[in-house]
């Protein structure tokens, strides 16, 4: 069954891409554009260039826009899974889906500034010491993680405008799947996250000019698969444990 669900994870992140290709590419455009600037920059000269440009303003701002970007799948991959591989579910701007889903957007979107722009909790905390500074940033990090894990259901649910789970019901759903929840996570990301991070190791390293921008092709689409792999994980996770749970993630009047 694990087996199962992973690979559906990337059969429906093909799917998908094939079903709706504009919207596959909003992200892919995102990325692209990033990219762009970052040659423009000089970024993929050098690893000292790499090194000078990596706090670019524009690239920073455009690194922002790409997460925005990577966290629409959320809505659209959502819908198109659990209404059944439907391109139009997935397309359609339907209320009250929208409306709750845009909330799980703003979290989102807010959480990603913070991590750019923001202060770190130790620097909220007027810690100095380097070793309790790490410490205390890395524990807030895995607390995140773990209540991304807790909160899946949430997110899942509200997409598709079953607005009857909220954070609490996510967790009860949650709570008695969260390891195989960690493993689907782990599972939708790593092997597209370390192509991403292998492909701009090489345009650093290895490429000249035309080659890095071929790179930089290959990199924007496979940013556009991870985007979707990264949502069809915590579609797997939540719909598993809403199974197991015996609670649907469909709002009432739908069957799932």
């Amino acid at each position: 069954m694990l087996k199962s669900d992973i690979r559906s994870i990337y059969n429906w992140a093909w799917a998908f891409a094939c079903a709706c290709p504009i919207l596959f590419f909003v992200p892919v455009l995102v990325e692209f554009a990033q990219h762009f600037v970052e040659m423009q920059g000089g970024m993929y000269s050098s690893p000292a260039g790499a090194a000078a440009f990596a706090d670019d303003p524009l690239r920073m701002q455009l690194g922002f826009a790409k997460v925005v970007a990577l966290l629409l799948p959320g809505y659209w991959l959502t819908r198109f899974v659990l209404f059944g591989n439907d391109a139009a579910a997935a397309h359609r701007v339907e209320w009250p889906a929208a409306g709750l889903w845009f909330v799980i957007f703003l979290l989102g979107a807010g959480q990603a500034y913070w991590g750019l722009f923001g202060s770190s909790w130790s620097q909220l905390l007027s810690v100095t010491d380097e070793a309790t500074a790490g410490a205390i940033n890395a524990s807030v990090s895995l607390i995140g993680s773990v209540l991304g894990i807790y909160l899946m259901a949430w997110g899942v649910a509200w997409a598709v405008g079953n607005a009857s789970i909220g954070p609490l019901q996510s967790i009860r759903i949650m709570q008695g799947s969260f390891w195989r929840a960690v493993v689907l996570v782990i599972a939708s990301a790593l092997p597209l996250m370390a192509l991403h991070y292998a492909l701009g190791y090489a345009a650093i390293h290895f490429g000249a000019s035309a080659f890095d921008w071929a790179l930089m092709i290959l990199d924007s689409i496979v940013t556009g698969f991870l985007a979707l792999t990264v949502t069809a994980g915590s579609v797997a996770a939540a719909r598993y444990a809403a199974e197991k749970s015996d609670v649907s993630l469909l709002p009432n009047g739908h069957n799932g």
